[in-house]
């Protein structure tokens, strides 16, 4: 099994962006997704400077895939988006039927990110034909869902499920981040910078709830999954995906490394993890229940 590293969710600067990627080149991860997921306004690294990080991460021999934006909304992100489909050297994550649509057209193998509904084997039969190489499980379906679909799935496809991080939960047009300043979206002042981890939404018990990010909701718990990859191994995913943290994302990427190498337990790699993070940590959508429950994550 391989792991993976999602794209960044949230706009960190330019020079975040670099360091982060330099000490990513060091670590044990096998993928690694690149490229503006959330909004296109987000403007501190150009498409060259993508290109850049990804010669150096190939170079330090990780698998580099180019990830695209999960909502198109002008004609600028279109060109965008048809410039990173177009491109000879790497392989392409569509968030969205616009980039599935460009790279079917053009017969390049694609993977198929996690905001896009794809629910069923008989989707990912067609999809795979084509040329749908690599499927990331929706985070809101359940192991029992994956089972079932993994039993008539295309062969050569592989399977990939969303293990660690903040649950990327919805999109919308609508900027929550700029309306909390009071901003129009057309103005926002570019204010996400601000928020390397996104915007705290709390419940009136003054429960940590939802992360704003943009036009991006997130969950405010993490999932972690790392106590479920041996019987991910037997239901047959292929690679797990660890989504970048503003810190410890190497550490996170080792306690998963040494789980599927079987050198610390379910229990030690959570015990490891909960240390890394002050977030609560859930697995309740895997167990087909609310995706803030804790199901088996909880510590004893």
């Amino acid at each position: 099994m391989k792991i993976s590293l999602g794209p960044i969710y949230f706009y960190w600067s330019r020079r975040q962006v670099y360091d982060f990627y330099q000490q990513v080149a060091q670590s044990s991860v096998d993928i690694v997704y690149l490229g503006e997921v959330v909004c296109a306004k987000r403007h501190e690294l150009k498409l060259d400077d993508w290109l850049k990080i990804a010669q150096q991460l190939s170079a330090a021999g990780k698998e580099v895939v180019f990830s695209t934006l999960t909502l198109i909304e002008a004609d600028s992100e279109l060109k965008r988006l048809e410039k990173i489909c177009n491109n000879q050297n790497y392989s392409v994550e569509a968030n969205d039927f616009a980039a599935i649509s460009l790279l079917t057209k053009s017969h390049t193998p694609f993977v198929v990110g996690p905001s896009v509904n794809v629910y069923n084997a008989a989707s990912l039969n067609y999809l795979a034909k084509q040329g749908l190489k690599r499927w990331c499980y929706p985070v809101e379906l359940s192991k029992d869902t994956l089972v079932n679909v993994v039993k008539d799935k295309p062969k050569a496809l592989e399977v990939e499920v969303f293990a660690y991080g903040q649950l990327p939960l919805a999109f919308s047009a609508r900027c929550f981040t700029a309306r909390a300043y009071n901003l129009p979206k057309d103005d926002c002042q570019y204010k996400c910078i601000d928020h390397q981890q996104g915007t705290l939404l709390s419940t009136k018990e003054d429960q940590h709830f939802l992360i704003m990010n943009g036009i991006q909701t997130l969950s405010n718990d993490i999932q972690n999954l790392v106590h479920e990859l041996d019987e991910m191994k037997q239901i047959g995913v292929d690679v797990i995906r660890i989504s970048p943290q503003v810190e410890f994302t190497n550490q996170i990427i080792e306690v998963f490394k040494d789980r599927l190498d079987g050198k610390n337990t379910p229990h030690e790699a959570l015990k490891a993890l909960a240390q890394l993070s002050d977030n609560k940590q859930c697995d309740g959508y895997w167990f087909n229940q609310e995706g803030m429950k804790n199901v088996r994550v909880a510590l004893d």
